[in-house]
């Protein structure tokens, strides 16, 4: 099915609930966009939360999903099992004093924090007191006051100064789980990922990660952020309130619905299969059409 070489995607759903019609609008995105530079793309469960992944969903989710005519060019990875993987490279971090362990809780940030991007701006409260002790502790990776810019896909530019914007922030837990930061940053690199597409609510995320890549030797992929699915209210639709689960039982309906909101231009004629559906996608996508924002 995929022959460019230089392409590689993914999909990385977290395996907390069903699939909602977000995360679907999200996969067709990442997939009509691997198909139309004929690609590979990748199905990768980000269950490194342990703590809120809800059994059976992942199965479920992968049974959506080939309902839905998604193909994946390799077994799905699983996050839960790399752990040793992630402690390999939280050790190369500390061992370069890039990382430090931090006993501080929310509430003690958030007393002497002010507000960055994303919530408080970590005060760097334990950068020079921090002790080789990781049990119970996070492990916070250093930032600076280098300016991370990337161009997006679909966002256009986005520039950061990580210390000013986010501060240190959090790689290691201290419940002991790998943060996502870091897990996606390695499992991208890892499965040799080239191409990013996936939902808006992670741009914010995109400079952090870039910053670990920079400081692991990995490579930069090139990112598109898709406009999130929204409720009359303006939220995000997510697993957690159950909201909008898609029905495999009808999967052309759904996926005619994601390509509308990703302003895609309708099918000539109605196809008579999610197979047929994608080959006649995979022939008409254009990121380009997509704007920014929430439509």
């Amino acid at each position: 099915m995929f022959h460019n070489l230089d392409y590689h995607g993914r999909f990385a759903p977290s395996p907390t609930g069903s699939l909602h019609f977000g995360s679907l609008v999200a996969a067709v995105a990442s997939y009509a966009d691997a198909l139309h530079h004929q690609g590979s793309w990748l199905v990768r469960m980000e269950d490194v939360d342990e703590g809120r992944t809800v059994k059976g969903s992942a199965d479920e989710i992968l049974r959506t999903l080939e309902a839905f005519g998604f193909e994946w060019d390799q077994p799905v990875l699983l996050q839960s099992q790399r752990k040793p993987r992630y402690r390999e490279i939280l050790d190369q971090l500390q061992q370069q004093r890039l990382a430090y362990t931090c006993s501080c809780s929310r509430s003690e940030v958030a007393v002497h924090a002010r507000m960055g991007v994303e919530g408080p701006v970590y005060p760097g409260t334990c950068r020079k007191t921090a002790t080789d002790k990781i049990l119970g502790k996070a492990i916070r990776i250093r930032t600076n006051r280098e300016e991370i810019c990337f161009e997006d896909r679909i966002q256009n530019r986005h520039c950061q100064v990580l210390e000013r914007d986010v501060g240190d922030f959090i790689i290691h837990r201290a419940d002991g789980y790998t943060a996502y930061q870091l897990a996606v940053v390695v499992d991208d690199a890892d499965q040799g990922i080239t191409q990013i597409v996936r939902g808006a609510d992670l741009l914010l995320s995109t400079p952090r990660q870039i910053y670990l890549q920079k400081h692991l030797g990995f490579s930069r992929p090139a990112y598109a952020h898709v406009p999130l699915v929204t409720d009359i209210q303006g939220r995000k639709l997510s697993k957690q309130d159950l909201a909008h689960p898609v029905s495999a039982g009808k999967p052309l309906s759904s996926l005619k619905s994601a390509w509308a909101f990703l302003q895609q231009p309708p099918a000539p004629e109605e196809p008579g299969s999610v197979q047929e559906f994608w080959q006649w996608a995979a022939s008409i996508w254009d990121i380009g059409r997509i704007t920014t924002g929430h439509l």
